[in-house]
């Protein structure tokens, strides 16, 4: 089995392609339809060739019995004939024109074109007999219907001279057919037993590919099993530094394969992943202690102006009170703006808020700068409802929208123009607060987003909590860097601000 081994071994140094899986499903299914082409393939073979040799066996015998039946046919020719003549009634010249007729047309399909020239000889003689046999034998018959005895005695002598000549060479025709014959039966005999060789050849052949390729497969199979097994055997002994198994195929054992090696590497790796964590764990508590301390120093900032912000609530609630009883509606909507704004802006015990309270805070304060600017800054808002749910940091919006005011619209001399939008982006609830005022260059832009601090503008009244505070806030907040960015088209082009807001943080 030389020859096997080589198989074996050009299949295990063949180059592995990337290309689509074949599963063992689909291996078996091929080996299956070869084996079933392959002895279809035989069956075929062998079916077509006892075909030919049954078709010329038949064909030896078949000029023998077309003989007996020329034979046959000639004398019932001339019994019928005779009969006629004897009795000359209506059936049995009806029997003789019957049996002429059959005669005539077995002379018809005799085959005169042989080979052999002796038959070729003895078919043409028995042709041109049969003609004048027939001939005769009319002639004979007209001179018994019209009662000429000398002439159809004559004539009937004659028919069964020729008779007796047809039946001589149709015997003699059939003698060398069957001597012919029994040659050609030599012959295929001969080829039968030929055909049993080339049969058994072709099924021992067969066999042999079957069985290779069935030896093939199965070690195929079982030896990346084997290779798995020990590697098995070597984990549950406590060995854990086994090498990765490497395989040479693209199937299920294969996926099998990569599924343990990736189990072995996770075992290696246990005691380090559990070190990680430790270590994740104590990070994520950092981050959590700076976005309190961050939060912390943002309020502080905002208290930093109020010596006691609960005297400040109660004295613009009086005021708003004031302004009530006195048909100050403006005045009264005013200052409960106020109030509300200064109570959003102390009350934050909590870290974090919703959507809609900041959306709420900034509807505040821009109300309270229009009245201050005298409605001079238009205030646009475009928000989905179904996103406002979203729990997010507090504190985020409001300083935003106040850059806007401060560092974009406050200084040009045109229309000022601020809007608020929140909308679906992909995965994320976008917050986009745009401005058309003074813009800036991408240097300017890049630096805000490294964490650099915009100039305090004439007049500019910040609380102090800036956009490096926002972002700080929001990247710890959601664990992640692109949470926000700036775009501008340059110098009085306007300027928007865009927060990316995770919705895995929606609440439910």
């Amino acid at each position: 089995m030389k020859w096997f081994s080589r198989l074996k071994a050009w299949h295990r140094a063949r180059p592995v392609r990337a290309g689509r899986i074949f599963t063992l499903q689909q291996k078996l299914t091929l080996t299956f339809s070869l084996s079933t082409a392959l002895i279809f393939a035989v069956n075929l073979f062998l079916f077509v060739n006892i075909n030919l040799a049954l078709s010329s066996m038949d064909q030896v015998y078949l000029s023998n019995v077309r003989i007996s039946q020329l034979s046959d046919s000639l004398l019932e020719v001339q019994t019928d004939l005779t009969d006629y003549l004897s009795t000359k009634s209506t059936v049995s010249l009806e029997n003789y024109y019957r049996s002429e007729s059959h005669y005539s047309n077995l002379i018809n399909q005799l085959d005169i074109s042989s080979p052999d020239t002796e038959v070729q000889i003895m078919l043409s003689n028995i042709s041109n007999l049969s003609t004048a046999y027939i001939e005769t034998a009319e002639v004979t018959l007209s001179a018994k219907r019209g009662r000429n005895i000398q002439k159809y005695k004559a004539s009937y002598d004659e028919a069964s001279d020729l008779y007796g000549y047809l039946d001589t060479y149709i015997y003699s025709l059939n003698s060398v057919q069957f001597r012919n014959n029994t040659s050609n039966y030599s012959y295929l005999r001969q080829s039968f037993r030929s055909l049993e060789l080339i049969t058994l050849f072709v099924l021992v052949t067969v066999s042999a590919t079957n069985l290779a390729i069935t030896l093939l497969l199965i070690r195929s199979l079982t030896d990346p099993l084997t290779a798995l097994a020990q590697q098995a055997r070597r984990i549950s002994a406590g060995d854990f530094d086994v090498p990765a198994l490497q395989l040479r195929r693209r199937d299920e054992i294969s996926m099998v394969a990569v599924a343990f090696n990736d189990m072995s590497v996770s075992i290696r790796g246990y005691i380090a992943e559990l070190r990680r964590s430790m270590a994740h764990q104590s990070e994520m508590k950092e981050k959590a202690l700076r976005t309190d301390a961050a939060l912390k120093e943002a309020e502080l900032k905002y208290l930093q102006a109020q010596i006691n912000p609960h005297f400040l609530f109660n004295t613009l609630n009086a005021g708003a009170q004031l302004a009530m009883m006195e048909n100050a509606s403006r005045s009264y909507q005013y200052l409960q703006n106020v109030a509300a704004f200064f109570r959003s802006k102390t009350n934050r015990e909590k870290q974090v808020t919703t959507l809609a309270d900041e959306i709420a805070l900034a509807d505040n304060y821009m109300y309270i700068i229009n009245v201050r600017f005298g409605g001079e800054i238009r205030y646009d808002k475009s928000i989905d409802q179904e996103l406002t749910s979203l729990t997010v940091p507090s504190l985020i919006l409001q300083p935003i929208m106040e850059n806007a005011v401060n560092h974009g619209v406050r200084e040009i001399e045109r229309e000022r123009h601020i809007t608020l939008a929140v909308y679906r982006s992909g995965r994320c609830t976008t917050v986009s607060v745009r401005d058309n005022g003074r813009g800036m260059t991408r240097e300017q832009t890049a630096a805000l987003l490294q964490g650099a601090r915009p100039q305090r503008m004439r007049g500019d009244e910040t609380n102090g909590v800036g956009l490096h505070n926002v972002i700080s806030r929001l990247q710890l907040f959601y664990d992640q860097e692109d949470v926000f960015d700036i775009t501008s088209g340059g110098i009085d082009q306007g300027t928007e601000v865009l927060l990316y807001l995770p919705r895995s943080g929606e609440e439910s």
